[in-house]
């Protein structure tokens, strides 16, 4: 998909616009280098489609490439983060 993932910081989530649907993941970024990711949602029309996957991605190469300390209370990008192991260094508690 070549549509970009936008990060929205007046909702404090990052979108993804597809065929007129947004999937986002919802955070809160504080001024000492951390990010929680509370929740991420895709319509169920896209649903399966890896748009989950590519937020988390995402979200979570933006953490990195900013240096913030991750906090994960969302299941989703929980289970992504125990799938792809060179994320957990980015995460605390």
């Amino acid at each position: 998909m070549n549509v970009p993932i936008v990060n929205n910081t007046e909702e404090n989530r990052f979108e993804w616009w597809i065929d007129g649907q947004v999937a986002f993941v919802d955070y809160a970024q504080t001024e000492d280098e951390q990010i929680t990711f509370y929740h991420t949602e895709v319509p169920p029309s896209l649903e399966g489609k890896g748009i989950g996957s590519g937020l988390a991605k995402h979200v979570l190469d933006y953490a990195q490439k900013h240096h913030l300390k991750v906090r994960v209370l969302c299941p989703f990008i929980k289970t992504y983060i125990q799938r792809h192991p060179e994320y957990q260094q980015l995460t605390f508690l």
